[in-house]
């Protein structure tokens, strides 16, 4: 996945959304003969030359500022995460440092999970694949531990198998936000190249991945709420929060879900952990 690629296509496709009227430019109507706003709309809005510009959207961005990247994003309206993600492909910061081929859980970490009673939880990596898990997590999303290792992830349970059981409205709103999160991860962790096979992998997999990847989300997961079809305790409302475990050298997070004190969620999953 070539940095000067996605840099060129993410600058299009944020220019492409907006127009005219959108950042304060008179419309004269008529047919446009591009989506959104023209180059030299956007540079006049920047404070920059077209030709300036021009490179960046070409994907030439090597010498371009902090302060020009921050003026092309409020020109383009990006919010936080886009921002950051903008400077990256960009300004072509150093590569993280590689994972462990082979991760292990330590076991201060399967000690946490286990501890858990009420919360199923997931460890996540770089690229999504699920490296531990505790028992209620099995209970819930169903027996994604048979999976071959390589298909262990928490983008194939959401795109080509059926252990999630979201409702098919959720679905879409978490796919989506799944899909906007990877791309934080690949501008977090430039020259992984388990994480650009993984998202190469993705988008020849499932049509709707591809879809989803050529939209250009940009967000990173903080806190969702996933509304499942259980097959034993029926309906299961969880909030999920995903912690960043940001010391650790395999860039793992710690990805919990609880239900509401009190409510009927609370009580499947007390069923589902005595079960």
């Amino acid at each position: 996945m070539d940095d000067r690629t996605e840099l060129s296509d993410f600058l299009k496709s944020r220019r492409a959304r907006l127009r005219p009227a959108d950042v304060g430019l008179r419309d004269y109507g008529g047919a446009r003969r591009v989506a959104g706003l023209r180059r030299e709309e956007l540079a006049r809005l920047e404070g920059v030359s077209i030709a300036h510009y021009t490179r960046l959207e070409q994907g030439r961005g090597d010498a371009v500022s902090a302060e020009v990247l921050d003026a092309i994003g409020t020109a383009l309206r990006l919010d936080a995460d886009e921002s950051a993600y903008l400077h990256r492909p960009a300004r072509r910061p150093r590569p993280c440092p590689g994972a462990a081929t082979s991760p292990e859980v330590r076991p201060g970490l399967r000690y946490l999970l286990e501890s858990f009673v009420l919360t199923p939880a997931l460890l996540v990596g770089r690229h999504t694949q699920i490296l531990g898990w505790n028992r209620l997590a099995v209970a819930v999303f169903g027996d994604f531990p048979a999976l071959p290792p390589e298909r262990r992830t928490t983008s194939h349970l959401l795109f080509t198998e059926p252990y999630l059981r979201l409702r098919r409205a959720g679905w879409e709103r978490a796919a989506r936000g799944h899909v906007a999160h990877l791309r934080v991860l690949l501008g977090r962790y430039r020259g992984d190249a388990e994480l650009a096979a993984h998202l190469d992998h993705m988008r020849a997999l499932s049509p709707d991945f591809a879809r989803m990847w050529a939209e250009h989300p940009v967000a990173q997961v903080r806190d969702r709420v996933y509304v499942l079809d259980h097959p034993e305790v029926g309906e299961l409302t969880l909030h999920g929060e995903l912690i960043a475990l940001p010391d650790d050298r395999s860039c793992w997070g710690l990805d919990a879900f609880a239900a509401e004190p009190g409510s009927a969620s609370e009580r499947a999953l007390r069923e589902l952990a005595n079960g």
